[in-house]
């Protein structure tokens, strides 16, 4: 691989993260969940999902910041939106199996 290629995994790993600590660390109150923090953080680990490909080694902050991720949600935070348990859970799927469960378009060929 490229050290352009590797750099820019690099970025993307350490956004992920930052991003991850700004959830945690984002206020929430009864009648607002941190939506907009969460977002943000889903967008920089698909763009890392694209960034590593099939590659099998993952940036070991990013994995833990995601590994249990769902779990992690419905134990930390009260009342959190169904979108976000679904994004979560969409999000260790893509990470971990290598695969979207919520793919819109045709199957692949050969399914």
């Amino acid at each position: 691989m490229n050290a352009t290629r590797q750099s820019e995994k690099d970025r993307t790993a350490e956004e992920l993260i930052h991003r991850w600590v700004s959830f945690q660390m984002a206020p929430s109150d009864k009648n607002k969940y941190p939506a907009v923090e969460f977002t943000g953080f889903a967008t920089t680990v698909r763009r890392y999902v694209r960034l590593i490909g099939r590659d099998p080694m993952i940036h070991r902050e990013a994995a833990k910041a995601i590994n249990g991720l769902v779990d992690f949600l419905k134990v930390e935070r009260h009342r959190v939106p169904d979108a976000i348990i679904s994004e979560a859970s969409r999000l260790e799927s893509l990470i971990f199996s290598g695969y979207d469960p919520h793919f819109g378009g045709d199957k692949p060929p050969g399914l």
